[in-house]
């Protein structure tokens, strides 16, 4: 699969928060109510946050098809060079299945962690797929959190992580 990558700037928020939107309308509509996927886009996925984001050393990639349309995003920091958190890791509801995922996360271990020692990530304790694929790419289970959000709403995540990253992506 032909796949590009672009670093992005803050003048690529606008595009990163009309992803987020399309994707999480879409694909968290099964898991949480609209009312949370509404309020966390806009407290978490809003231009202005993810410019926030940023600035605070979140460096986000955009993945493209070989038609240049963008199709997801990632987002990772550390504080270490090796030690790094995966914020956001987001395909295109009508590119999965497709192994844009599989390619995108190889190329994040190729590039960005290639010197890795760990990285961690949270993920809703209801969405399967995304557990079953960091299952498969080597995550474990650290630790199971509840993260008030505010205004009501919980993120119910398991943490995971994942060890000596050289190891290949499984497909």
């Amino acid at each position: 699969m032909l796949l590009n990558y672009k670093q992005a700037t803050e003048k690529d928020a606008e595009l990163v928060a009309l992803l987020a939107t399309k994707i999480w309308k879409n694909y968290y509509s099964s898991i949480i109510s609209m009312e949370q996927i509404e309020y966390m886009l806009e407290k978490m996925y809003s231009i202005k946050s993810i410019q926030q984001q940023m600035k605070k050393g979140q460096q986000y990639t955009i993945v493209y098809d070989s038609n240049q349309a963008a199709i997801g995003y990632i987002a990772i920091s550390t504080n270490d060079n090796q030690n790094y958190f995966l914020h956001k890791f987001y395909v295109d509801t009508n590119e999965h299945r497709k192994g844009v995922g599989s390619t995108l996360f190889n190329h994040l271990l190729k590039k960005d962690l290639k010197n890795a020692k760990t990285i961690e990530l949270t993920v809703n304790r209801q969405n399967f797929k995304a557990i079953n694929f960091y299952f498969k790419n080597g995550f474990t289970i650290k630790s199971v959190a509840d993260f008030d959000i505010g205004n009501g709403y919980f993120m119910n995540d398991f943490i995971m992580i994942k060890s000596n990253t050289s190891v290949s992506i499984t497909k």
